[in-house]
This record gives C-alpha cells, structure tokens and sequence, in this order.
C-alpha cells in the first residue's frame, strides 16, 4: 500500500480547508485548492435534491469503489 505523507493542518490556506478532515481530503490538501473543490462537489453530488436519496447515492459510490478494488 502506498503511503502519501499529510500537509499539516496549518500548512492549508484558510481558505481551503473544509469540514471534513478524513484521510482521503487530507491527502489531497497536497493540493489545497484542489482539495476545497473536491470537497464542494461531493457535498453537491450527495446532499443537493434529485432523483436518487442519500442510501442509493452511497450504494453506488460504495459499488463503484469496489469495482475499482478501492479500500477506501
């Protein structure tokens, strides 16, 4: 398994860091900017009203990672 050493939390500008501070987001404040947006639009991909509820949109993303051997 590879191993991506963290930005500390004090390292991420102000204004990207979010709420959530799982390793997956962490990871990714290697670029920060990115990280924020990355952030944004799962909150849009699975909280934001449409078609799907909350349990169907985890059920794909859970499919989804197991077809792509993800341990995440």
């Amino acid at each position: 398994m590879a191993f991506i050493e963290y930005l500390p939390d004090d390292c991420v500008p102000r204004a990207h860091r979010v709420l959530d501070t799982d390793n997956i987001l962490r990871i990714h404040h290697i670029h920060s900017k990115v990280a924020c947006l990355h952030y944004h639009l799962f909150q849009e991909l699975m909280y934001s009203p449409g078609p799907l509820d909350r349990r169907q949109r985890e059920m794909i993303a859970v499919t989804v990672s197991a077809t792509n051997q993800c341990h995440y």
